[in-house]
């Protein structure tokens, strides 16, 4: 009795064990039964059978699994926050629908509230604020006179390091550059002085530069497929998109940028809804009632270019959908990383926070990835891409950021929004948790807050 008493005493105390549950192999998609993991100061600390866990720590708190799923938090890692000051509480509720849905990081890419961005980012990573971590870009470059707000214009290689000393000074994750007015070499000149300043940068892609040329600069991800898409069609084409892609040249070029380790976020999702609203207009989308009057007023502007096209237009909407989307299987072939994102927040019509992601991995899905693929572009690709080695498994030593599903996700990606409990820096959010952060956001929509 009493060498067993002693031993009781003598076990480590931890904030959190989940037993039985199944552990899904982020690596494989191999699913490891009666396991338990073991979790104090945000951290993992143990991954290992649920006899050994039970004799070896005492915890403050426990959840019993039941034989659920465990794997790490979901990154959406394309969204954007913006819309104007008059916006930030909508802009903050994204917070809420994040979590409900299973995200605990997000990469912000580019606005026009960025200082409001920086201070929640912040404050989440000092515990004074509830959401996913965020990774944000802060205002991004372009040229004189674009269509975006709040992008910091350069044109000269002068204005261009004074952009990035300021951005420096946000201390932001990474750079955003696009190419809407940016004179092509200012844009080269951009790549290459990020790079040296030891940042990582995405970017859309000029059409008057090549894929190579712009890798060769520093570019370290390419936003949105299609750009990924015009990089497989020789410049000396002449007919039509379509008929212009050529797969083996197409090839050639993904290898480079797997070779020089390149990452990709495709987001499906935006380019899915734009192109088939003769099919769904959304405007009775259920989830519209979490999201405030302000931003769904930055809808109009893709809405009212979208919906007045001509049934050939929209059937030649559907078809270049198509013929991108299909590419995917042939990145992941020649070993491009992909990520997961979506374009959500303000301005990307119906591109929904939270719900988004899970959308955007069921076409990853069908668009050719395995449910492992498209899972790995989420939670294993996208904190490679910064750099970060605590996250993307369950396994001792990573981030205590993880989604306990019903279901598991590697037979049927649908799973993924079959959420019991969400776990962020050890701190549990259990269903009811969860569907409160869904009634308050509606609730203040409502209310009009």
């Amino acid at each position: 009795m009493f060498s067993l008493y002693a031993l009781a005493q003598q076990a480590p105390s931890i904030d959190l064990i989940i037993s039985n549950c199944k552990v899904i192999n982020m690596a494989d998609g191999s699913i490891t039964q009666g396991q338990s993991v073991a979790i104090k100061n945000g951290k993992i600390i143990d991954v290992h059978s649920d006899k050994y866990i039970k004799n070896k720590y005492q915890a403050a708190q426990y959840i019993q699994a039941e034989g659920r799923y465990v794997m790490p938090g979901l990154w959406d890692m394309h969204m954007h926050f913006g819309g104007g000051d008059s916006t930030l509480h909508e802009n903050k509720n994204f917070l809420a629908l994040y979590l409900a849905h299973g995200v605990t990081s997000i990469r912000d890419m580019a606005a026009d509230i960025s200082k409001s961005v920086v201070k929640w980012r912040d404050e989440i990573n000092n515990d004074q604020l509830t959401g996913p971590r965020i990774f944000t870009s802060g205002p991004k470059l372009e040229g004189y006179k674009p269509i975006w707000k709040g992008v910091l214009q350069v044109g000269t290689p002068e204005e261009v390091e004074s952009a990035l000393d300021s951005l420096q000074k946000l201390n932001v994750d990474f750079v955003k550059i696009t190419e809407n007015t940016l004179k092509p070499d200012i844009y080269l000149y951009a790549l290459k002085a990020v790079k040296a300043r030891g940042l990582r940068s995405s970017a859309h892609i000029p059409s008057s530069l090549t894929l190579n040329e712009v890798i060769d600069a520093g570019l370290n991800s390419v936003e949105h497929l299609g750009y990924a898409y015009n990089a497989g069609i020789p410049k000396a084409a002449t007919a039509s998109k379509a008929s212009q892609f050529n797969a083996e040249y197409a090839k050639q070029q993904y290898r480079y940028m797997a070779n020089h380790h390149v990452f990709i976020t495709p987001t499906l999702l935006g380019s899915y809804i734009i192109s088939h609203l003769d099919e769904d207009s959304h405007t009775n989308d259920a989830y519209l009632k979490y999201i405030g009057r302000g931003i769904k007023n930055t809808y109009s502007w893709r809405v009212d270019r979208a919906k007045n096209i001509s049934a050939e237009a929209s059937k030649q909407r559907h078809e270049n959908y198509d013929n991108v989307s299909k590419i995917l299987p042939l990145l992941q072939s020649e070993g491009v990383k992909i990520m997961a994102g979506t374009d959500a927040g303000y301005l990307n019509s119906f591109v929904y926070p939270g719900i988004g992601i899970h959308q955007e991995l069921a076409l990853m899905v069908k668009a050719g990835l395995s449910p492992l693929q498209a899972l790995q572009a989420s939670v294993v690709n996208s904190p490679a891409f910064l750099g970060l080695t605590e996250y993307g498994s369950v396994a001792k030593d990573k981030r205590a950021d993880l989604i306990l599903l019903d279901q598991n996700p590697i037979e049927n990606i649908e799973a993924t929004q079959k959420i019991h409990s969400v776990i962020v820096k050890g701190v549990v959010f259990d269903r009811r948790q969860l569907d409160k952060f869904l009634k308050d956001v509606a609730d203040q929509n409502v209310s009009g807050l």
